[in-house]
């Protein structure tokens, strides 16, 4: 089991046994539209299937991981962990973000300084502002390690055979066929068991964005697909009346938040049309 490159606001680490368990015993490829830190993804080490992500750097990140992982660790090399040049950082990472086209080498330092600064900046996070800028501050970390050389490399070769897009979440079904396994992580924000779906915001991705992706895990799963989802327990009242998806409520801990004192538990649904008969949960021996 691999471990994430990134650290990923909404990363699922705490929540892996709960997914994993829920997941069918064997599948076909792996698909994932919402990749983000990839916690799920590289934990699981699919040897087929996709990823995917709106965010560009991201994307373009995990391109660089998989096709020039050497020369990413080269560059990672050439950092300092140093206040001042974490501003200096910033600033270039931002520039290369304003580039039409860019060439192996700027994707490469991009790439770099995406890494660069999301293990040396502020909690961890990765924010930008209204025109895209990447604003988190310098962080104190004690010897943050910004190189990652071993999981650089362990990354780049689970990535191997995985397609790697950039478009909205609908690009499955051009991609997906019967028996491989889709999991939905969504962009959304944590609330309460009561809150009502009527009230429901998230940033980003709104209640019309929610039904669409209802509707396509209906469509994947009339079409024999597995799909597993998490979100928050507003959004499980849109399955209610899907009789082939189940609905259960877990808790699950924030581990990255802009206030270190508000990282308390919070409460998930995960949603799934695996049977129960075919579940990893059912079948303990096969599942590790």
């Amino acid at each position: 089991m691999a471990e994430p490159i990134l650290k990923w606001v909404g990363g699922k680490r705490q929540l892996l046994q709960e997914l994993h368990s829920r997941f069918p015993i064997s599948y076909e490829k792996y698909h994932e539209p919402f990749i983000g830190g990839g916690a799920v993804f590289f934990d699981l080490e699919p040897s087929e299937g996709t990823i995917n992500d709106l965010n560009r750097r991201l994307i373009s990140f995990y391109e660089v991981i998989r096709d020039h992982p050497e020369q990413l660790i080269e560059e990672n090399h050439r950092h300092e962990y140093e206040e001042e040049y974490y501003y200096d950082a910033r600033d270039r990472f931002n520039e290369l973000h304003k580039l039409d086209e860019r060439s192996l080498e700027e994707r490469v330092e991009e790439a770099s300084l995406m890494l660069y600064l999301n293990r040396t900046g502020y909690n961890g996070l990765y924010r930008e502002n209204q025109s895209g800028g990447f604003n988190v501050p310098f962080g104190r970390h004690t010897n943050p390690d910004f190189i990652r050389e071993r999981q650089v490399r362990k990354a780049s070769d689970i990535l191997d055979d995985i397609e790697i897009y950039n478009r909205d979440f609908d690009y499955l079904v051009d991609c997906v066929d019967e028996g491989d396994l889709v999991y939905f992580d969504p962009p959304y924000e944590p609330v309460s068991q009561t809150a009502d779906f009527t009230q429901y915001q998230s940033d980003g991705f709104d209640k019309d964005d929610q039904r669409r992706l209802r509707d396509l895990a209906v469509k994947l799963s009339q079409n024999g697909v597995y799909v597993v989802l998490s979100n928050s327990p507003p959004v499980g009242e849109l399955y209610e009346d899907v009789s082939e998806f189940t609905i259960e409520v877990v808790d699950a801990a924030r581990m990255v938040n802009s206030d270190a004192d508000n990282r308390d538990d919070v409460a998930e649904v995960i949603i799934t049309n695996v049977p129960a008969d075919r579940q990893r949960q059912q079948n303990l021996g096969d599942y590790s």
